[in-house]
């Protein structure tokens, strides 16, 4: 079941990142945001149970970084960007 979870997670993050590299899914997109923050969600909730800390570390800033992508676009703002 443990695989199963990390799987899911896996391809939650995996499939809109290869969306975005084929130039398919926008990575600013509401959709892109709620895949990545469910799937690192999931997996930083299982590195957590296993007590896995250098993943829990990655998967939780990745949850973050996500959600605050996320509320961000859903306020209608544009994400700041530095050129």
């Amino acid at each position: 079941m443990e695989q199963a979870v990390q799987i899911l997670g896996s391809i939650l993050i995996l499939i809109p990142f290869a969306l975005a590299q084929s130039g398919r899914l926008s990575p600013r997109s509401k959709g892109y945001l709620i895949f990545n923050l469910c799937g690192s969600a999931i997996l930083a909730a299982q590195a957590a149970v296993t007590l896995q800390w250098g993943f829990l570390l990655l998967e939780g800033v990745w949850a973050i970084v996500s959600l605050l992508g996320l509320v961000t676009v859903l306020r209608g703002r544009e994400p700041r960007t530095e050129h």
